[in-house]
């Protein structure tokens, strides 16, 4: 067994419950136990060949299990999720997701390969502060290019409407976004006019077939209702503005889009938690395009990254995430914010240098 799984497992049961999901962490416990005690967790993962916390491997687990109860596959386990159980027992619940792991044990072998995706619609209000702030700084249109995008929820971030206990964005939308916000709010007055979208994932999914929507929805923690009403509210939006993402290599995509890239708008380049899954070369290649492109042209180009700092040429111990925005010509590089994974809070930053 690969040594490292025992210890990715109690990580993530720890994140877990750090980020308010008892009942994943109790859960991701309970596979730990069994990956232990060598039970099904252990026939499924244990000659896991990559790195278990690079891969995501527990949750992809979770992943399969709660998309067992959504697609209506386990109906004893469904009985103890939250949706229906609201009192969940977390003997009961691993008893029952047990004997699913034993009697499926190929249909969940065949779900745990592939990669858990995201879309984390909260994390737009993060965004929302690159967003205005060069709204505010150009009196432009904005041309968007988003890499990493996977079904391309956050596409629509401007018909979201944004809730803080300090300030408010936005009109009435179904989408409502809302965190701790500390410090100083986003240039309000500000008003964004986007010209264009578009957007590539290697394997987007397909909003359209209900299958890629519950695959989505699984890997959302069944105890975070509010979270999957949101995820839920994202995606019927995102339908009826006809959302599309193009299947292609983040780089390739990168490096025709900007070799065309208009003269009367600011080309905003940007990516949310998405920078440290690509290859080294891959990513390589995606800073060089955009350092070319910002070099070859007076036309504005902004990259606007929320990303973990760690991935940003950071301390590689950093847990948190940062809002960084660097424009071109010039390589100014702005870090606006910070904040964590789900986006709990903002908090912004003041601070800009040359990264030339």
């Amino acid at each position: 067994m690969n040594l490292s799984l025992a210890a990715h497992f109690a990580e993530q049961a720890a994140f877990c419950k750090a980020f308010g999901s008892p009942f994943t962490a109790a859960l991701i416990d309970a596979l730990g136990r069994d990956l232990e005690a060598r039970g099904p967790t252990f026939d499924l993962v244990a000659e896991w060949p990559g790195s278990p916390r690079a891969d995501a491997v527990v949750l992809r687990l979770t992943g399969a299990l709660h998309a067992a109860v959504l697609t209506g596959r386990d109906r004893a386990l469904a009985a103890e999720y939250p949706a229906q159980c609201p009192d969940w027992d977390a003997e009961r619940t691993w008893s029952a997701a047990r004997a699913f792991l034993v009697r499926e044990r190929e249909w969940v072998a065949a779900f745990i390969r592939s990669a858990p995706q995201t879309n984390e619609t909260r994390r737009s209000i993060a965004l929302l502060l690159g967003f205005l702030t060069l709204a505010q700084r150009f009196e432009l249109p904005l041309d968007l290019l988003e890499i990493g995008a996977s079904a391309g929820l956050n596409q629509c971030w401007d018909r979201f409407a944004y809730r803080t206990d300090t300030w408010s964005w936005g009109g009435p939308s179904s989408v409502q976004i809302d965190t701790e916000w500390r410090g100083s709010p986003p240039p309000l007055e500000a008003k964004p006019r986007v010209r264009s979208r578009a957007a590539c994932d290697l394997d987007p999914p397909d909003l359209r077939r209900p299958e890629h929507v519950s695959r989505l929805r699984s890997y959302i923690w069944p105890d975070q209702p509010e979270r999957l009403a949101r995820f839920d509210a994202a995606v019927e939006l995102a339908l009826e503005q006809g959302v599309h993402v193009e299947r292609a290599d983040a780089a390739e995509w990168l490096e025709q889009r900007l070799a065309a890239r208009a003269s009367d708008a600011v080309t905003v380049v940007y990516h949310s938690v998405f920078i440290q899954y690509p290859p080294r070369a891959t990513r390589a290649r995606i800073r060089a395009a955009i350092e070319r492109a910002g070099a070859q042209s007076s036309a504005p180009l902004a990259w606007l990254r929320l990303e973990p700092e760690a991935a940003l040429d950071g301390p590689r111990d950093s847990s948190r995430l940062l809002v960084d925005l660097i424009l071109y010509p010039g390589a100014e590089r702005m870090t606006l914010a910070e904040t964590d994974g789900h986006v709990r809070f903002v908090d912004t930053l003041v601070g800009s240098h040359s990264t030339g």
